[in-house]
């Protein structure tokens, strides 16, 4: 009777190792975990991604990846999960922790390797995104991602000069605890690319992200909110996020210029910034037609 009862215990804890499903569909000798986002994202867009058998939990893109294991937060990462995926290889971009995980990798010699860790610029972006095809032997489908994203913000930096209006554009990352901030700041990668699009960023910090109050919300005004993904779902309509301390006086609250956006779609570059670009321009300008 005890084992009866055990076996839907035993079934879960097997069950919750992948996000969903643990069953390993790799094949061959190379076993890759890989650590890093956008080094992920650029993997699958390669079509290099056979190897791949366990990811971090910040790797949300493409959707396909979340078929596979994940081995923590990147910077809070399991040793016995990397180590349970029996990695030939694991790639980060340095942004990894805690230290004795790695260290733990290292006395194990598990081999790792790292690619292009510093991404703030087009340039840089085309170059990560070229040293990781030359490594897969996906050179020719380099070449083609980093044409598209060339043509993509050639586009986009044209579309910014028709533009009579540099709006104020606040994002607001509204997570688990009710009433507190996290927006992104004039350091963010979403910065860069918000000022691509023809607008600015108004909340200054240290930080690329960090908490704000209310009050500073309210001060800054902005003309559009972008509320990421988890947050606006959470609420689940616009009224409600107007019903939000600092939110309801803004100009975006009453003009309903309140949109959700991806947050894995603004917190790095890859090969998709050009038409995340695009699609920005769309939501922070939808007061005009090109």
């Amino acid at each position: 009777m005890k084992n009866t009862y055990m076996l839907p215990v035993i079934m879960l804890m097997i069950g919750a190792c992948g996000r969903f499903s643990n069953k390993d569909r790799h094949s061959g000798s190379t076993r890759i975990v890989c650590l890093a986002k956008q080094y992920n994202e650029v993997i699958y867009a390669l079509g290099a991604e056979k190897n791949l058998v366990a990811v971090d939990l910040s790797s949300t893109y493409p959707s396909a990846i979340k078929a596979l294991p994940t081995v923590g937060y990147h910077r809070a990462l399991s040793a016995e999960g990397i180590i349970s995926q029996e990695p030939t290889l694991v790639i980060h971009d340095n942004n990894v922790g805690p230290e004795q995980v790695m260290q733990q990798l290292k006395k194990m010699k598990i081999p790792m390797k790292t690619f292009a860790d510093s991404v703030f610029t087009i340039d840089q972006d085309k170059a990560m995104i070229t040293e990781l095809g030359t490594y897969f032997g996906r050179e020719r489908q380099a070449d083609s991602l980093c044409r598209i994203l060339d043509a993509q913000m050639k586009e986009a930096l044209t579309n910014s000069k028709h533009y009579t209006d540099t709006p104020r554009v606040v994002i607001i990352h509204f997570g688990r605890a009710m009433n507190i901030y996290l927006a992104v700041t004039q350091k963010s990668t979403a910065a860069k690319m918000v000022g691509w699009a023809g607008g600015v960023i108004p909340i200054e910090g240290a930080k690329g992200m960090q908490q704000v109050s209310a009050e500073l919300i309210a001060q800054a005004d902005p003309d559009v909110i972008l509320l990421t993904d988890f947050g606006y779902d959470r609420l689940g309509s616009i009224e409600k996020i107007k019903e939000l301390p600092g939110v309801s006086g803004t100009k975006a609250a009453r003009s309903n210029h309140i949109y959700r956006v991806e947050e894995h779609d603004l917190i790095y570059l890859g090969p998709r910034t050009g038409v995340n670009v695009l699609a920005l321009q769309k939501l922070i300008h939808a007061k005009q037609n090109i």
